[in-house]
């Protein structure tokens, strides 16, 4: 159970699944709330059974039961709703006949399931009772319910698939620790119990356990001192015992009691490499964007001295910085969806751009086209006083205003002042006639566009404020348009009327 297991196979959480009524989806609502209620009460076995086998009297009436009656019928209608829910092969195929639904519970996790279900006090009463002697004690009942420990084989194999929450494997690894440190807890309480009961019939000179120790110090029988006090001492030893080398308050005095406080102290090395080190490594992860922004803020600082950048460009630069990281917190989003196929790529890309998209002027486009043009969409960003475009600069694009205001001049004089869902730019009419008059048209050649087109602006285009705009290509606006003949011709006569302002140098005349 603790090796590596078999790499996880997929849920199919979208897939349609064609199933009868009666049979229940492994990804379902109702099938993952249930699946954490039996994790609460299999949490709650694992607490409840060992304290109960340790602790509570053979005679004494047991407070819990009434809560375990019910858990012990959690557990058998979780057997029979596992004989009705799906599951995914081998094959990666969603099996929902009920059939091969039974024949692959049978053969995987049912005998564990029935042992743990198994309600052991109702078959001590019925067939044990007084008649049974010992071993058959209501003691050694409370033993045989540690089958039902079982149940968490079934948690190890769902953590693969909790294994993206941080916050959920470090809740997991934590509940382990203390989980780990109230069995030993347990089993240091039996140990001092056993010698004790040897010192009642061993008449020598028996060294005395921690029990007599505690005694001592609450000034107080052996016999009086209460479970409370008893269970917390024994947990505050292991915790200590796990976590460190102890602090000597609460030791062990007896051959058994050194022998497992040498257990506890190796099982704690282990768990510091194994809970500790997983903690630590989670940590990491969570503060991991952090980390990186002081790294690339260090290396901004260092090179902003190393080639000692004036003071108005550095501001900038550090402005800039800042700002897009608060807007993307670091994250490249073509890196990031380039390892998804095209089709995903585009349906992500058209629901981060569906501002510019649901635009008038792509009314008329078919769904793949949007998709195709929705790739060639980019983010960027102005800072106040940054020119978006100078005079005379190429005009590769065509930007839309998300937030923020821009104003355009021309000769020294501000003649537009544009906001947000303004669109600014060049038509792109001549490139379509040059595209329409290259070798793609005349059908020699690769097939591929004519000559790149270079078309200057007329006029500065500047920021005023800060401002958030979607630039799409103009070179890949024309290869998606040569795609889609059909809507060519009506896009580029849209596209001159939906301009808010033309800076195509020469659309004046």
């Amino acid at each position: 159970l603790l090796s590596s297991p078999t790499a996880p196979l997929p849920e199919y959480k979208t897939s349609a699944l064609k199933k009868s009524r009666y049979i229940l989806s492994h990804y379902g609502m109702f099938k993952s709330c249930w699946d954490w209620l039996i994790l609460i009460a299999t949490f709650y076995v694992a607490v409840v059974v060992p304290y109960n086998a340790s602790f509570v009297d053979d005679d004494g009436e047991r407070p819990s039961v009434v809560v375990d009656v019910i858990v012990e019928a959690l557990f058998f209608i979780d057997i029979i709703l596992n004989f009705r829910t799906t599951y995914v092969n081998k094959k990666g195929e969603v099996v929902s006949d009920w059939k091969s639904i039974s024949l692959n519970y049978l053969k995987t996790w049912f005998i564990v399931d029935l042992l743990a279900a198994l309600p052991f006090d109702l078959l001590y009463y019925l067939y044990g009772g007084e008649k049974s002697v010992s071993p058959f004690t209501n003691h050694n009942i409370h033993l045989i319910k540690l089958t039902r420990l079982l149940r968490l084989a079934r948690l190890l194999q769902k953590i693969d698939r909790y294994a993206q929450y941080s916050a959920m494997i470090l809740t997991l690894l934590m509940l382990s620790f203390t989980l780990m440190a109230h069995w030993l807890a347990c089993i240091w309480y039996v140990i001092a119990d056993q010698e004790m009961d040897r010192q009642h019939i061993i008449d020598s000179n028996w060294d005395l356990g921690w029990i007599h120790n505690l005694a001592e110090r609450l000034k107080v029988e052996v016999a009086n001192v209460s479970y409370t006090d008893l269970y917390v001492t024994a947990l505050y030893f292991t915790c200590s015992s796990l976590t460190s080398v102890g602090f000597g308050n609460v030791s062990a005095n007896t051959t058994s009691e050194k022998i497992f406080s040498i257990c506890t102290m190796l099982i704690g090395a282990l768990m510091h490499a194994v809970v500790f080190g997983n903690v630590t490594a989670i940590i990491q992860r969570m503060y991991s964007r952090r980390s990186l922004y002081q790294i690339k803020w260090r290396d901004l600082k260092d090179f902003l001295t190393l080639h000692q950048i004036p003071n108005e460009l550095k501001q900038r630069m550090q402005d800039y910085f800042q700002t897009m990281w608060s807007l993307n917190h670091g994250i490249d989003i073509h890196d990031t969806l380039k390892e998804f196929p095209e089709e995903l790529r585009g349906d992500v890309s058209m629901h981060l751009h569906r501002e510019i998209l649901s635009l008038p002027i792509f009314e008329a486009a078919s769904q793949g086209c949007l998709k195709l043009l929705s790739l060639h969409i980019r983010t960027n960003f102005c800072a106040p006083g940054e020119y978006l475009i100078h005079k005379g600069d190429a005009l590769n694009y065509v930007y839309y205003i998300c937030n923020g205001s821009m104003e355009v001049v021309q000769n020294n004089m501000v003649v537009a002042i544009l906001g947000k869902g303004d669109l600014v730019g060049s038509d792109i009419n001549i490139h379509l006639q040059h595209y329409n008059n290259g070798p793609a048209a005349t059908g020699s050649g690769t097939g591929g566009s004519a000559p790149d087109t270079i078309i200057k602006s007329s006029s500065d285009v500047r920021a005023l404020t800060y401002c958030d705009l979607k630039c799409i290509h103009v070179s890949g606006l024309i290869e998606v348009l040569r795609l889609y003949p059909e809507y060519q011709q009506e896009f580029a006569n849209d596209i001159q009327h939906d301009l808010t302002f033309n800076v195509r140098e020469g659309y004046e005349a």
